[in-house]
């Protein structure tokens, strides 16, 4: 299965960030699939569950053709709004809930089927044969084709795996934010063949001011000279570089930065270009 290598994320699409009609929706679908942004990124949970519903009425205006593009879900976490009659915020992998929650997504899509489901969070009452009886059932009705989990550790993908096949993990990764890098979790996405993503890829660089990034600006001053760059593109080259092929999953609504995103694919960072950011990064020299 082919995932594009900058995955469109849609969470700020919608009530949570641009509340784009459908004409603008639209607009952005096909801007992504003309600059090959062809996997597109969502949550039941975001715009507090209406971004799947506003997305798949676009998408049916689209003309995009479903086969040309790649949709991922994500279902589990239960949030205390209005549209849901939750007393608390908690997370739900009953097997009747995976599948309902599906097939809601598939209605709110407008699409027959997921590319990729993900359980959005870990549980403390995980039970793996209980997600593995819904994976299944998914599966053999034709309504997801692949499965997987977004941040969880090695441990709770065993966990998991223990019952039903785990394809994919989606976990907060950049340079600001690279624990998973040593904690065993892209170690764990190579060793398994898992599709790696990385949500937040620009970590804190564009929304804090902090010690580490005043390094980092420091060091992008000559390399956005050096590879005829942007900050952003070569934050994420620096994302893009690592050994696992994690996919990033951008989550601008602008189409210019979705187009340079894209373009960032094409640099290959120096191996000590690298190291020169995450030196910034960390504020020491590799040990």
């Amino acid at each position: 299965m082919k995932y594009s290598r900058i995955i469109a994320g849609t969470m700020t699409w919608g009530k949570w960030g641009k509340q784009h009609s459908a004409a603008e929706m639209i607009a952005l679908m096909n801007h992504c699939v003309e600059n090959n942004i062809t996997t597109f990124d969502h949550a039941d949970i975001y715009g507090d569950y209406t971004n799947e519903e506003d997305f798949g009425k676009a998408f049916n205006k689209s003309g995009i053709k479903r086969e040309n593009i790649q949709l991922i879900s994500k279902c589990g976490i239960q949030f205390d709004v209005k549209e849901r009659s939750n007393r608390v915020k908690h997370y739900d992998y009953d097997k009747d809930y995976i599948i309902s929650s599906v097939e809601r997504s598939l209605k709110m899509l407008q699409t027959d089927y997921l590319d990729l489901l993900l359980l959005h969070r870990p549980s403390p009452l995980m039970n793996p044969s209980e997600i593995a009886e819904a994976v299944d059932k998914l599966s053999e009705d034709g309504k997801i084709r692949q499965f997987g989990v977004s941040n969880f550790t090695p441990s709770q993908i065993q966990l998991i795996e223990k019952e039903v096949q785990v394809e994919a993990n989606q976990v907060e990764f950049s340079l600001s934010s690279n624990a998973v890098m040593n904690d065993g979790t892209l170690d764990d996405c190579i060793t398994y063949d898992r599709l790696a993503m990385s949500w937040s890829p620009l970590g804190s660089y564009f929304r804090e001011e902090s010690k580490a990034n005043d390094r980092i600006k420091k060091v992008l001053v000559e390399l956005t000279k050096k590879y005829d760059a942007t900050e952003d593109q070569l934050l994420l080259a620096w994302v893009l570089k690592h050994p696992s092929n994690v996919h990033p999953v951008v989550g601008t609504a602008t189409p210019k930065r979705l187009k340079m995103a894209m373009e960032a694919v094409a640099i290959n960072l120096e191996l000590q270009d690298w190291f020169l950011m995450l030196e910034a990064n960390e504020g020491h020299e590799v040990a």
